[in-house]
């Protein structure tokens, strides 16, 4: 079979699958993910009130996972380097968590040069779906001096395509995340909309500590330490890693965040099975689900694979909450553009299956 043979194919499948569908309430914001992840992203943008057209995610597991919680959304396990996203044109939002390697300080920070840079397959998506909106999120090493050229090559081919970028650095403890975790937020706005973006307000609580986030679950095996060791761990956490394919493990980093993590009595070296025993000595270690409440996670949203992959989808993922004050700010925007009479129509719509395999 040829490769464009497999292309029509790929595209009459994806539209036969957007026709099952059916009917959408022109209300409702829609949104396309890239890299969804486990999902972190993508329930921020559920609680935010907006609809799932498709996920696209090549990690096996994750995949698994957004089945699991969510056997509504349509989930497509591909590379994007593939992924076409013709069907997908007039989508409100196209939201991404591009990989974070190369840019990350725990990196070789490689940017444009690292072959897991996906803001070349990001601009083509963009390009075919014309969204209103688009959000990708990345690490704070993006915004770093070195990568200050980049920055500018990235704004020039959104302003190409129509959009104004907007750039900022946000910590997921401003959304009530207990953990110390900066991630660099771009939002790219279509000059149609007519709209200016406004980011999200700060939570003016104060997020839990460690302690106060996960004694019950310190102290569901039976531990008796566990209510001194709350008291103990009485910041919030530091920045969780996950790791990646090439390198690390279960684990909650290198040796730095290894020394913050015994600060607040945990013992970072490995990812623990279970929570401690009744007479569990010395410094406990986290379970998937005490790392994945950390990250702002939901305790019924379940993760697939064995530990290292569970752990792997947790630690990379964008918290919940930080995803959700971000969604609600451009569903804010969206209705404040729906206002106006200038403003564009959504034209999502579902496409006759044989318009997409037409040269």
């Amino acid at each position: 079979m040829t490769k464009s043979r497999q292309l029509h194919l790929g595209l009459l499948s994806t539209a036969l699958q957007l026709a099952e569908i059916g009917a959408y309430d022109p209300n409702v914001p829609t949104v396309l993910e890239l890299c969804a992840g486990a999902g972190g992203q993508a329930l921020g943008f559920e609680r935010a009130g907006f609809r799932h057209v498709g996920l696209v995610e090549i990690d096996q597991h994750a995949c698994a996972t957004l089945r699991l919680n969510r056997p509504e959304w349509r989930v497509f396990e591909t590379d994007l380097n593939h992924f076409d996203a013709r069907a997908f044109q007039g989508v409100d939002v196209v939201a991404g968590g591009l990989p974070c390697p190369p840019f990350s300080v725990a990196g070789k920070q490689l940017g444009e040069d690292d072959e897991r840079n996906l803001f070349p397959a990001a601009f083509r998506i963009i390009g075919q779906a014309k969204p209103r909106v688009v959000v990708i999120e990345n690490v704070k090493g993006l915004l770093e001096a070195r990568f200050t050229e980049y920055r500018a090559t990235l704004d020039h081919a959104f302003r190409r395509l129509g959009y104004e970028p907007n750039w900022a650095l946000l910590q997921a403890s401003n959304f009530g995340v207990p953990q110390l975790r900066p991630r660099v937020a771009l939002i790219a706005v279509h000059r149609e909309l007519k709209a200016d973006y406004r980011w999200p307000r700060i939570a003016r609580e104060a997020p839990l500590t460690v302690g106060e986030a996960l004694v019950d679950l310190m102290a569901a095996g039976g531990w008796q330490g566990a209510t001194k060791w709350a008291t103990e761990a009485a910041t919030i956490a530091p920045t969780i890693v996950g790791g990646s394919k090439k390198h690390g493990g279960p684990d909650l980093g290198p040796t730095r965040a290894r020394a913050q993590w015994a600060v607040l009595g945990v013992d970072g070296r490995t990812i623990a099975n279970q929570p401690p025993t009744p007479h569990h000595q010395g410094m406990p270690s986290l379970t998937v689900q005490m790392v994945a409440r950390l990250q702002g996670f939901p305790d019924d949203w379940h993760f697939a694979g064995g530990k290292t992959a569970a752990y792997r989808q947790v630690g990379n993922a964008l918290p919940p909450p930080m995803s959700a004050g971000i969604a609600r700010s451009i569903a804010n925007m969206l209705r404040r553009a729906g206002t106006q009479s200038n403003a564009p129509a959504k034209r999502l719509s579902t496409p006759h299956p044989l318009s997409l395999i037409r040269s």
